[in-house]
């Protein structure tokens, strides 16, 4: 025991000794007989008194009433009583005095003054001592490749915290107009506090729920531990292909690329998604031609609806290989204007099973309706069918200007059960065959999280169901929602083979950009079974390699095969590719030369280019394929630098999209580079989309220090 202690204890009461509490208890004891006694004895002397005055003579009534009238029994404050009868103290005396009420008064006095005499014992104190640790245990965690990992939500000036930091707190200074903003960062001098402004729910991928924002307005931040820099997202189930990377191909053995487009943008959002809620995406989830294509770039548009595309081709140098340069072709699909879009006959498909019931699902799958059906015209026609256990038709085919009761039928929906997705499809393809125009555009929409865990669940089943369906020229187009069970797998093969548009909703803002800014892209195709074909030149070009479209693949031959499917285009959509070239006799090259073979000469016309560029299409009412040509030239023409900028922030996107899967191939160029060249070519930027892309950029350096 310290002498700490020991001084300690000289304030605490001593013990009672044995004899001390026998003389306590033998005290209160003998009092306790004394007070039954004197209540005995007063209870004698008041049944005396009262057998006298009963045997008195008796008053007269004017007597008898002065008597309680007297201020003396009515008491100090007699003129405030409503009644002249007489009180009732002799009555509580007489309760008093009863003798079940004095043993129980002695005996509470008892147990009290015993009480007294033992409780000094409960402070005695033991040689051990009792420490109480409220601070938060953070277990040391292992970060593995391809794990997800948590993002700390920290200043980039605070990326190294030694283990002693103390607690700071964060002070909410005002809220974010939109999430297009940055959350600045500013710290006081010789304070411990950092000023952010608040999070709106949109920005971390919620709905607009006022609770969660409230819920971040106030945060105070953790010390880290030394060991500890990130923590591991929970583990879920969302479904993902993997699929590799392209390698480096050598132009002497393979001098054709083919494949085909791809106008996708589900990866984007999901990605978006998960560095908003402070996770690292997984790698698979990364698919880069759906992050280049999410953004719509100015590109020159065509003229002519027969010949709905204007390829511009750019040659740059590459920002992050030196020696390599970057053949980057863009293309603008035809725009249809307001008064010469078709008719069109929707069957929404909406998944209300079990796994839908969060706020992320089905309430936001309702909304995301209701916006698409705001851009419908009059003579359109929408039909509601929902899958769970089993599926059914909330509502038959009705004129998209009977909205009241289109939204009734919708607003009825709740989530519930297993989820028969197989079935539900069929029924939703019976009803748009039912209701079948040849010359509207006929399309379902699938709204799901990809939880189909009942009924036709094999992916080549129904792979094969909706291509037949797709030949009768009925499309499908799928909306996916929520995380933890998300099949992406299956909602890319549904969507590529639907001839059709594959998005993730997160947000009401990005079902505002899906559904009501681009409603003309998304429901209106200007051209079918989209290919693309580059043929480099083995005398100027030693290797090349092709940015994502991985999924997109195609065998050199499938390029003239039109019975080979390939992805559609709709009005006004942009997409883009990019390869990464060497050129020859660059020190940049990483594949030898064969020793063994023969080496061919390009004709001399052919020295001026890098390649040829060509595209296969058909138009959306023709069965054979037309065709597009344009060769890559060395010597570029003067670029605009309108068109410039634009092929700068695409190879910006391409660069984050590569730097975040993990990719061998941008050496040493870093996030800081991906910000400044995207800040440098983000142009108007009307609705805010490439800003909020620094900001993820932003998001992702921020854990890449912190995973170092």
């Amino acid at each position: 025991m310290t002498d700490f202690e020991k001084d300690l204890n000289q304030f605490d009461p001593p013990a009672p000794s044995p004899q001390a509490k026998r003389r306590a208890i033998s005290a209160a004891m003998q009092a306790f007989e004394t007070a039954q006694s004197s209540s005995q004895t007063a209870q004698s002397n008041l049944e005396t008194a009262q057998s006298a005055s009963q045997t008195a003579a008796p008053e007269t009534a004017q007597t008898k009433k002065s008597k309680i009238n007297s201020p003396l029994l009515q008491g100090l404050l007699f003129w405030r009583r409503p009644t002249d009868k007489q009180n009732n103290r002799s009555n509580i005396m007489s309760r008093l005095t009863q003798r079940s009420f004095t043993m129980g008064l002695a005996s509470a006095c008892v147990l009290t003054f015993g009480l007294v005499l033992v409780f000094p014992l409960f402070w005695q104190r033991s040689d051990e001592q009792i420490i109480v640790d409220n601070s938060v245990q953070v277990p040391s965690v292992t970060i593995k490749e391809k794990a997800e990992t948590k993002i700390a939500d920290v200043a980039e000036s605070e990326m190294a915290v030694p283990p002693s930091a103390a607690l700071e707190e964060v002070v909410v200074t005002g809220m974010r107009s939109s999430a297009a903003e940055s959350a600045k960062l500013s710290k006081k001098p010789a304070a411990s506090q950092r000023q952010v402004s608040a999070i709106r729910a949109q920005d971390i991928g919620a709905l607009p729920d006022q609770s969660n924002a409230v819920a971040l307005q106030r945060i105070a931040g953790m010390p880290v531990d030394g060991d500890t820099i990130v923590a591991p997202a929970p583990q879920g189930n969302d479904k993902f292909e993997h699929v590799e990377e392209n390698s480096v191909k050598s132009v002497a053995e393979a001098p054709v690329s083919t494949f085909s487009i791809d106008v996708d943008t589900a990866s984007y959002s999901f990605v978006r998604r998960q560095l908003n809620s402070g996770y690292l995406p997984e790698k698979d989830a990364i698919r880069a031609e759906e992050l280049i294509n999410y953004f719509d770039y100015n590109y020159p548009l065509p003229s002519d609806s027969t010949a709905p595309f204007k390829p511009n081709i750019t040659v740059i140098d590459s920002p992050w290989a030196k020696g390599k340069k970057l053949v980057h072709i863009g293309l603008k699909g035809y725009d249809i204007a307001p008064d010469q879009k078709p008719r069109t006959n929707l069957v929404f498909l909406l998944d209300v099973s079990g796994s839908m019931n969060s706020q992320d699902k089905l309430p936001l799958v309702k909304q995301s309706m209701e916006m698409l059906l705001s851009t419908l015209n009059p003579d359109d026609t929408v039909a509601i069918v929902v899958y769970a256990g089993a599926a059914g038709t909330v509502l038959e085919p009705t004129p998209a200007k009977d909205k009241q009761k289109i939204l009734s039928a919708m607003q009825r929906l709740q989530a519930g059960g297993s989820t028969a997705g197989g079935a539900g499809i069929a029924l939703a393809y019976d009803l748009a065959e039912a209701n079948f125009d040849k010359k509207a555009v006929n399309r379902v929409i699938l709204a799901t999280d990809g939880d189909f865990n009942v009924g036709s669940t094999n992916n080549e089943t129904l792979q094969g169901f909706v291509e037949r369906k797709r030949e009768k020229g009925i499309f499908l187009s799928v909306l996916g929602f929520g995380q933890g069970n998300y099949n992406d797998h299956l909602m890319q093969t549904l969507a590529q083979n639907g001839n059709g548009v594959a998005a993730y909703i997160d947000t009401v803002s990005e079902a505002q950009k899906v559904l009501v800014q681009e409603a003309s892209s998304s429901l209106f195709p200007i051209a079918k079974d989209v290919k693309i074909q580059v043929e480099f030149n083995p005398a100027t070009v030693a290797e090349y390699r092709l940015i994502g479209y991985e999924t997109r693949a195609l065998n050199r031959e499938d390029f003239n095969n039109d019975a080979v499917d390939a992805g559609d285009i709709g009005a006004g959509h942009t997409v883009t590719a990019i390869y990464e070239i060497t050129p020859v006799g660059s020190s940049a090259v990483l594949i030898d030369e064969s020793r063994y073979a023969q080496k061919e000469k390009a004709k001399a016309p052919t020295n001026a280019e890098y390649g040829f560029f060509k595209l296969r299409y058909k138009l959306p009412s023709e069965d054979t394929s037309r065709l597009i040509e344009a060769p890559i030239l060395q010597q570029q023409p003067l670029v605009p630098a309108e068109l410039m900028q634009e092929v700068n922030f695409s190879v910006a996107v391409a660069a984050y999209a590569q730097k975040l899967k993990g990719s061998n191939f941008l050496n040493k160029y870093s996030y800081h580079d991906i910000i400044a060249l995207a800040q440098a070519s983000k142009g108007s930027d009307e609705y805010g989309y490439r800003t909020e892309f620094v900001q993820l950029v932003r998001k992702a350096e921020l854990a890449d220090d912190l995973l170092r």
